[in-house]
């Protein structure tokens, strides 16, 4: 450990704190606003959180010039989310919301890493003030808390490149050009400017303010926690359900090419390979699932069936969670389509989980080109993505990541069924966990819940739920003695 540069990760994280202390103290405003009893732990869990980050950043060091290797910022980013999953469990815990630690724990990490699985059994009887900090935990782990301290602490200087890629998304992170820092405001910008119109467009719908600020947050973090133990469904609204699908769609974009779009460039949007093919499988989907639920005779109105399977694929594919129905009852060849969903998900870059759509895209051409291989063994077959040639070590490193995330799921499969879990509910939360999806299989499903599953079950869907929201390297890197080594 004294090889690392651990003063910087403790002031790192203890500024971390800090900041996390104040979005809770919007949180405990919101309590008081609505005359809770429950704001009073809100404050003193902000005030913990706020004085354990102090600590934090006084055990640092100023030496913020020095720089850091992948290491430093592989553990400061798995340690923030781990810590700042800790401390933001208080609030449940301290106030008797989730009297149990490890369903706190479960519950918070399912909101910073925008997952959306729930132990709730009855949302409604959550205090407000909780609510809205449940729905800010996705918000603030949509776009990454490291990104929007990178936009609010210059004092990381030339530490912000390394901490940027070891939190962001995807296969390269090139997207813009200049320095990091200002990289992570535009995007921060665009997240808030986004959250803010879905925000208005919801009000004006059937949802009271409150509502619409919590949706609009878990809407654009494509988290899924929602207000109403019935979701979305609550409202019985078509408005609603088409305004949340484009915004849950908008979600699953990269955020780089929203801000082009907005921006006044929307070539960079509609060149880019990734988001076409985002569109085309969404609109497949969807024409799949909508006509074999009209004429299979289990929709009988087409214009229904079209809108919950565009509100089911948009929030499948994102990773959002949301539901209006409960799809474990329309058969299995539906839950196999889901199942394929959550595993493709949406663009790099955007505020989803899985495996990425650019990474299916760069396999799938390089799988032609072996295949062309054979037939003239001697030619150069490079692949492209955007009319850029891929390099060959990132090409390599999707084919592991693919590897390790199979490898995962299956290993998954296994302890959680080892642990009590039945086979269905193993596979589906497996899945929908490693995707930061939400709702899982069977019990677990859009209706259920993960409040009856095992105590160790829950530990270990938070590890894979970290693991799928820091695309498995950052984590898994830790548990290598090599990293450990001077």
């Amino acid at each position: 450990m004294n090889s690392f540069n651990y003063r910087f990760v403790l002031k790192t994280i203890g500024f971390l704190l800090i900041i996390e202390s104040l979005f809770m103290m919007v949180a405990t405003i919101v309590s008081f606003a609505f005359h809770e009893t429950s704001g009073d732990m809100m404050l003193i869990s902000s005030a913990i959180t706020f004085f354990a980050g102090i600590v934090f950043r006084l055990i640092g060091t100023d030496d913020y010039e020095k720089p850091i290797g992948k290491r430093e910022s592989f553990l400061v980013v798995a340690l923030t989310w781990v810590i700042l999953s800790a401390f933001g469990m208080l609030p449940y815990y301290l106030s008797g919301a989730i009297p149990d630690i490890s369903n706190a724990y479960f519950e918070t990490m399912s909101g910073f890493t925008t997952t959306g699985s729930s132990i709730l059994l009855d949302i409604e009887s959550i205090p407000h003030g909780l609510l809205f900090w449940r729905s800010m935990t996705q918000w603030i782990g949509g776009i990454g808390i490291i990104v929007f301290a990178l936009a609010v602490l210059p004092m990381l200087g030339g530490n912000a490149s390394v901490l940027y890629d070891a939190e962001t998304t995807g296969i390269v992170h090139e997207r813009f050009r200049p320095r990091v820092t200002q990289v992570s405001k535009r995007l921060w910008i665009t997240y808030v400017l986004i959250t803010g119109i879905l925000m208005l467009l919801l009000w004006a719908g059937p949802m009271d303010f409150f509502d619409a600020i919590c949706h609009a947050m878990t809407t654009m973090s494509t988290g899924g926690y929602s207000t109403k133990q019935a979701s979305i469904a609550y409202w019985n609204s078509p408005y609603l359900e088409y305004v949340i699908s484009i915004f849950m769609f908008i979600g699953g974009v990269n955020f780089a090419l929203i801000f082009f779009l907005l921006k006044g460039v929307p070539k960079r949007l509609l060149k880019d390979e990734e988001f076409r093919w985002y569109g085309i499988i969404c609109l497949i989907f969807v024409t799949i699932i909508s006509t074999c639920l009209y004429f299979s005779g289990q929709m009988h109105d087409f214009e229904y069936a079209f809108r919950t399977s565009l509100f089911q694929v948009t929030s499948v594919i994102t990773t959002t969670g949301f539901a209006t129905v409960d799809y474990m009852g329309w058969g299995a060849f539906y839950s196999l389509i889901i199942c394929l969903l959550m595993l493709f998900c949406a663009c790099a870059g955007s505020t989803s989980g899985g495996i990425k759509i650019v990474r299916i895209i760069v396999l799938c051409k390089n799988a032609v080109n072996e295949f062309k291989r054979q037939v003239h063994p001697n030619a150069v077959l490079p692949v492209r993505l955007n009319g850029q040639v891929v390099p060959i070590d990132i090409v390599t490193k999707i084919l592991a990541f693919l590897f390790l995330y199979l490898a995962i799921l299956i290993v998954s499969f296994l302890i959680l069924s080892f642990s009590g879990m039945g086979f269905e509910e193993s596979v589906g939360s497996a899945i929908s966990c490693m995707g930061n999806v939400g709702p899982g299989l069977g019990s677990v499903g859009p209706s259920g819940h993960f409040n009856d599953i095992p105590t160790f079950s829950k530990w270990y869907l938070c590890f894979i739920m970290l693991a799928g929201r820091l695309e498995l390297f950052t984590v898994l890197s830790l548990f290598m003695p090599a990293f450990w080594k001077r």
